[in-house]
């Protein structure tokens, strides 16, 4: 079995005696080893590949150099430790690597103080950075003394496999470490950074161990794949140090009033931050999350007006401010100097920051994972507890909290998502390979193969992009598009092509797209606004969105520049902070819906004390948030017993909702939880199929908690036909027919095109402006979609539908309707839609009315209901 759950634990002084005496000396001051240490530090001596997944502040850096350092030493007291590079370390933020730097340095000092005081030899092991920060000089410097231990990041890490010179001090490695894997394996980042370590391991002397750490994550069998690839077909061998739950976590889900509805959003509002004040003077340090960057200053700024501590102890930190701001906030925290710190994701990632007493999120975190990786923030140290308090302000919000904490508690975790078969990727690195060498292709392929995230490639499709590389499509040549390889097809054999070639690549390496804003202008060519260019992509012509204040239709775009015209009367469709949330996982929708039906089940035999009970006790619900969840559900349960529907919308019935609305417009909703990204390829499916059958564009609105088809007025259908013309098989050209037509596709086409260096960002030393690369990869977009099965183009539809969207998980739900698992319950014809539906009607409406208005557009919706309910003897 090449994946093994690694057990055996050793003792403290079993550990020492296997360490350098040096080295073992110092750590012989720490009390007995933590769990990952125990474990994993024996199989790194042994030259294991190992994936050790554990919280923060459980010692697992520590464990993954400890072996490392102690390796060195020993070959330093041989005289036998060289100018070259032993150790790689990769991380994904370069601020992480400067944490790592320091908290190595330190130890290294003092173990070269104890081998002194001893009368031996000072080790002096060095370690160096190498990242896009680093200077010409800093970098000749490391070339005429190599550091032992190389930090540096994944696009660094592709550059230096490139660079003639120094890549000849790496070829000795024997450790490649990846720090923070949870947070790199599911993005093309790690796609990238899969391909890497295979060209590393090739051109190595030796195959160097493969050391993953990991918070919280799951499957962890799927991230050892990821972390050692294959060879010949077969997955390499890989131990995994489990000790995921090894760190007790304490967590409570409160809601500032019990009926979240009638209560003034300005008082809700206030008992929230007070309820937050009480924590704050209960705790020396509070790290409080939220789930936008605007969120985050918005609850720092009233944070600051409460005077709880002093405004100099307490501070906002996100990915919008400046570098130098974020460092101060991170070194003040770490030395004990603040007393809260808001943010939004950038302090999730292992940062050492100290000391954390409680960690509040304020909203749902949208996954049992993220909950976890920002709990386990406070308690630093593996004796003491994680706390964690969960602040719902919306009804649903309220439902993600409940079911994550008891999920979380349980031990069950959401699966991680990880791309495979990225053209553009791989187009990037085939580039970076010829630079290397002249290639076989079947060497070339088996090598792309060994990486998780190309282990099921066709030869088709890695020939494709020889092709393109090599300038196969001449009339891309037009455009400034010329090839970056020869590829004999005869021969099959390629290598590099053109003097500028290696410049070309290591300056525009990596997988980060450029974002800009984007200026809005109405009828009459006038700036209105400016929106994000991922807000942007959401946008379909005749989408209705709001900005500063009013409410406009989505035209066209051009470059950075979008057309609208105005549509004041008219209810927006896209949510306007859409591009800024984070989207619910596929894995707690089904627990959310389960619990749905649980609930749903108690309330209609009339236990409703047994179901507030086991909120109290196994959901760690507060008594207000209990109540409020129990009200919102028994209003549901309610509305559809009195059309006739005794089912729970629980995602194995799936409520599909036909609601027109006052103007007469038909919504077909679909009343489950699945997350945003299948929903969103679902409801252009169901899309598609009402375009083609009325031959009119019609509108989706999705939210994670459910989605919706409006059609335009005078056009009406059957919803039950709709359904029936949309299933497993045809899902994904339906999606695709539906997406070509979209926002999306022309901004993606971009990313794509500059990751396969089709598009460059940077030419000659210049850089290009983000506006001239988006006009440049929408002129070349009309080009390639002439092409069949243009590599990129291809990429750009994968990316959309695979990444962006989860067009496998709506298949998935799709076949279990066919095969019975799940299926559809229709209703009759309705005014009004049901309670769980409510906020999607509501959900556009965010910018153009205040707070206070929403909630009362969503209490008039529920009175309505109420009302309707209670005349009806219900």
């Amino acid at each position: 079995m090449a994946i093994i759950y690694a057990r055996k634990q050793l003792r403290k002084k079993e550990l020492l005696s296997i360490l350098n005496p040096t080295v073992a000396e110092w750590f012989s001051r720490f009390a007995e080893p933590t769990p990952p240490q125990s474990v994993a530090i024996p199989l790194i001596q042994d030259g294991k590949n190992v994936l050790i997944a554990s919280p923060t502040g459980s010692g697992k850096t520590l464990a993954a150099f400890l072996s490392i350092i102690s390796k060195l030493v020993d070959l330093s007291e041989q005289e036998a430790l060289e100018d070259k590079v032993y150790c790689i370390y990769v991380s994904p933020l370069r601020a992480l690597s400067n944490d790592i730097r320091k908290n190595l340095l330190s130890p290294l000092e003092e173990i070269d103080s104890i081998a002194e005081k001893n009368g031996k030899k000072k080790p002096s092991v060095r370690v160096g950075m190498r990242t896009g920060d680093t200077t010409q000089s800093e970098r000749s410097r490391m070339l005429a003394r190599p550091p032992h231990i190389l930090i540096t990041t994944p696009e660094s890490l592709a550059i230096i496999l490139t660079a003639p010179r120094f890549r000849e001090k790496i070829r000795d490695a024997k450790w490649v470490i990846l720090d923070e894997i949870h947070e790199i394996c599911s993005s093309k980042r790690g796609v990238h950074l899969s391909l890497s370590l295979e060209r590393l391991e090739n051109f190595c002397s030796s195959k160097p161990a493969r050391i993953g750490l990991s918070a919280t994550i799951h499957p962890l069998e799927e991230v050892a794949r990821f972390l050692v690839g294959f060879e010949g077909g077969d997955e390499r061998e890989c131990y995994i140090v489990d000790a995921r739950f090894v760190k007790p976590t304490e967590l409570t889900v409160s809601s500032p009033a019990s009926d979240m509805l009638g209560t003034p959003s300005e008082l809700l509002s206030d008992m929230m931050y007070k309820r937050i004040a009480n924590e704050i003077r209960k705790h020396k340090t509070v790290l409080v999350f939220t789930n936008t960057r605007s969120g985050a200053e918005r609850v720092a700024y009233k944070l600051s007006r409460l005077k709880v501590v002093d405004l100099d102890r307490l501070a906002a930190h996100h990915s919008s401010l400046s570098r130098e701001l974020r460092l101060e906030v991170e070194d003040r925290l770490k030395r004990g100097e603040m007393r809260v710190v808001v943010t939004s994701t950038s302090l999730e990632l292992g940062i050492d920051i100290g000391s954390i007493d409680l960690v509040v999120q304020i909203g749902s975190p949208k996954s049992i994972s993220r909950c976890l990786q920002r709990v386990g923030r406070s308690g630093h140290a593996l004796n003491r507890v994680s706390k964690g308090l969960l602040i719902a302000l919306e009804r649903d919000d309220l439902i993600e909290d409940c079911v994550i904490a008891n999920q979380a508690l349980k031990g069950k975790l959401d699966r991680v998502y990880i791309p495979r078969n990225c053209l553009d990727v791989l187009a990037q690195h085939v580039v970076g390979m010829a630079l290397e060498k002249k290639w076989r292709v079947e060497d070339a392929f088996e090598l792309v193969r060994r990486s998780y995230c190309f282990s099921n490639l066709k030869l088709e499709s890695f020939i494709s992009v020889l092709r393109y590389l090599s300038g196969m499509y001449g009339v891309l040549e037009n455009y400034r598009v010329y090839g970056k390889i020869w590829y004999d097809e005869r021969e099959q054999t390629f290598g590099r092509r053109g003097a500028l070639l290696r410049v070309i690549y290591s300056t525009n390496v990596g997988t980060i797209p450029d974002e800009v804003a984007v200026k809005v202008y109405d009828e009459r060519n006038r700036l209105v606004g400016m929106i994000e260019e991922e807000f942007l992509e959401r946008l379909a012509k005749g989408d209705v969105f709001t900005l500063g204040g009013r409410v406009y239709r989505f035209r066209y775009s051009r470059g950075f520049r979008a057309y609208v015209s105005s549509a004041e009367h008219e209810k927006p469709t896209v949510p306007s902070w859409f591009s800024e949330m984070l989207p619910l996982s596929f894995d707690l929708g089904e627990a959310i819906g389960r619990f749905r039906q649980e609930i749903f089940y108690l309330l209609r035999k009339g236990r409703k004390k047994e179901a507030l009970k086991m909120l109290l006790e196994e959901y760690r619900m507060e008594k207000k948030a209990a109540i409020a969840v129990l009200g919102y559900m028994d209003a549901e349960r309610r509305f559809l017993e009195s059309i006739k529907i005794f089912d729970a919308p629980d995602n194995k019935n799936i409520i599909v909702e036909n609601y027109f609305d006052e103007l007469g417009r038909q919504n077909i909703i679909f009343n489950c939880v699945f997350g945003r990204r299948t929903h969103d390829a679902l409801s252009r499916g169901y899309a598609d199929a009402i375009s083609s059958m009325t031959g009119k564009q019609v509108l989706v609105t999705v939210l994670d908690s459910c989605f919706s088809v409006t059609l335009p007025e005078g056009t009406e259908v059957n919803p039950e036909d709709i359904t029936v013309l949309v299933d497993y098989s045809n899902l994904r050209d339906r999606l695709l027919r539906s997406v070509k037509r979209t926002e999306m596709v022309r901004r993606r086409f971009r990313h794509c095109s500059t990751r396969a260096l089709m598009v460059l960002r940077n030419y000659k030393g210049h850089e290009i402006g983000v506006t001239r690369q988006q006009l440049n990869s929408q002129i070349l977009m009309g080009v390639c979609e002439k092409f069949e099965d243009f590599p990129v183009l291809k990429e750009t539809y994968r990316e959309v539908m695979e990444d962006l969207m989860d067009v496998s998980s709506a298949e998935s739900v799709l076949k279990d309707i066919q095969l019975g698992v799940r299926r559809f319950v229709y209703t009759k014809r309705l005014d009004i839609p049901s309670p769980f539906t409510h906020e999607l009607l509501v959900s556009g409406y965010t910018d153009i009315v205040l707070m206070e208005d929403r909630r009362e557009l969503l209490n008039s919706l529920y009175k309505t209901v109420m009302k309707r309910l209670r005349n009806e003897g219900r």
